[in-house]
């Protein structure tokens, strides 16, 4: 279930930023193999909460009940506009409609094809506190937040129409404040303070009542207008204590946006660098940004029949996760393997030495060998020599098709080839292991373009 507190809506941000604190907001919200039944999911909503206070306080303090993120601002007139964002937990009950129109709660009901199962899901809010100038907050500016305890009901229809149960839930209400203050700390630069806390009037201490009035995933966005944020990763030299003199407690500040730019900063319940990225190639969320996406698809793809259908049970967005998987294409397979991030364009240097100079000079177009010219498409015959990789000799004999000519530092040369009869081949260009080969010129054989097997 995805739903947006709408009387706090925030807007104003951009959109990869916006993403990003999207992803954040459900990091954690259910994970791999995605059902009710698995261990790693019977205890969940345990990133980014902000808790009652009886309840942090029963527990000494391990579970906060306030958060707090500070960081530096630079400018004469700045001002910020502050966003905190969080998900409250939803219980979602099954009921199956008796005769006299009342409902009997259940674990489970199947409609039709379909499966619902009780158990949590999250509503989204926002809470967007207009921009103000740092100049004036002194003394801080303090924001109620109050969510009011609800429910609805979901109606759950036979294939005729005929109303056979229903899905009910219900959520507590959530009362908290946030504080916004700033503090000059040289000319033109400030020290902005946003504090969040949970002020929900309960008094128990076990988990399950705590969680229901609990700020889950809080996080907070931070946008200034005439002024610039200063990274607390790598502060100016002129800044740095100041920036080491922040106190941040239960979210870190990072700068967020385009890499160079200091408008925003994302107050993250998780480590992150400054300007932080979703990977281009992923298909979607995970929900479990600790895991490589290739591995969670192919590992949803091999679920059981019996399994998938709990995990299209166990929620929407499971459902949604499942359902886009069964959707991905070859190419969307080929996009999600091998990226690299960490290498970066460096200028060229005028002198080269001879040494690297030779690094750039092309391969050749074609090469003899037996007195027979071999060029990219031609057909080969593979002879590895022996006490060479132990996977080249299992390709002894194969009939291979050559993709390129290639020259290494030494200036000696390599034929990249592919198996003729691979029914993969085509993932070669897209650089997925296990379909390209390289061959020394004394490793093959040059074959007609009708010579088979011996």
């Amino acid at each position: 279930m995805r739903r947006r507190h709408d009387a706090c809506h925030a807007g104003g941000l951009m959109d990869d930023v916006q993403r990003l604190a999207e992803t954040l907001l459900y990091e954690g919200y259910i994970l791999w193999p995605y059902r009710r039944s698995t261990t790693k999911n019977q205890q969940r909503w345990t990133i980014g909460g902000v808790y009652p206070r009886a309840y942090s306080d029963a527990g000494g303090g391990t579970d906060r009940w306030w958060v707090k993120a500070e960081c530096l601002v630079r400018g004469a007139k700045p001002r910020v506009t502050v966003t905190i964002r969080f998900l409250q937990v939803v219980a979602r009950q099954v009921g199956r409609l008796e005769a006299d129109g009342g409902l009997t709660y259940v674990d489970e009901l199947q409609v039709g094809d379909a499966r619902f199962v009780a158990w949590e899901e999250a509503r989204e809010h926002a809470v967007r506190i207009e921009p103000r100038d740092l100049a004036t907050l002194a003394a801080p500016h303090r924001v109620p937040v109050h969510i009011p305890a609800g429910s609805d009901r979901e109606p759950l229809l036979a294939a005729d129409g005929t109303e056979v149960g229903a899905l009910v839930r219900r959520w507590e209400a959530l009362d908290g404040l946030v504080d916004v203050a700033a503090a000059p700390v040289q000319p033109e630069v400030f020290r902005l303070t946003v504090r969040f806390e949970n002020t929900s009037a309960w008094e128990g201490t076990e988990r399950t009542g705590a969680l229901a009035r609990t700020f889950v995933a809080a996080h907070a966005i931070l946008e200034a207008d005439g002024g610039e944020f200063v990274s607390l990763l790598d502060p100016p030299g002129e800044l740095a204590a100041a920036s080491a003199a922040c106190e941040n407690a239960g979210v870190w500040p990072v700068l967020a946006g385009e890499p160079g730019t200091a408008r925003t900063m994302l107050a993250s319940p998780i480590i992150l660098y400054d300007y932080p990225r979703l990977a281009p190639e992923s298909p979607g969320d995970l929900f479990d940004g600790t895991e490589i996406d290739q591995l969670l698809i192919l590992s949803i793809l091999g679920l059981t029949d019996e399994e998938k259908e709990e995990m299209r049970a166990a929620d929407p967005r499971a459902r949604e996760i499942l359902e886009r998987t069964e959707r991905l294409t070859a190419s969307d397979f080929a996009r999600l393997h091998g990226a690299i991030r960490e290498f970066q364009m460096l200028r060229p240097e005028p002198d080269v030495s001879p040494a690297f100079a030779a690094l750039e000079a092309p391969a050749p177009e074609s090469v003899r060998i037996g007195g027979v010219e071999v060029r990219p498409g031609s057909r080969v015959r593979l002879r590895p020599r022996s006490g060479g990789d132990v996977f080249d000799l299992a390709l002894a004999g194969r009939i291979a098709i050559v993709e390129s000519i290639e020259q290494d530092h030494e200036e000696r040369i390599h034929l990249a080839v592919t198996i003729e009869d691979d029914p993969g081949r085509h993932l070669a260009e897209a650089g997925v292991l296990g379909h390209r080969f390289y061959f020394g010129l004394d490793e093959v054989e040059p074959l007609g373009p009708e010579e088979g097997p011996p």
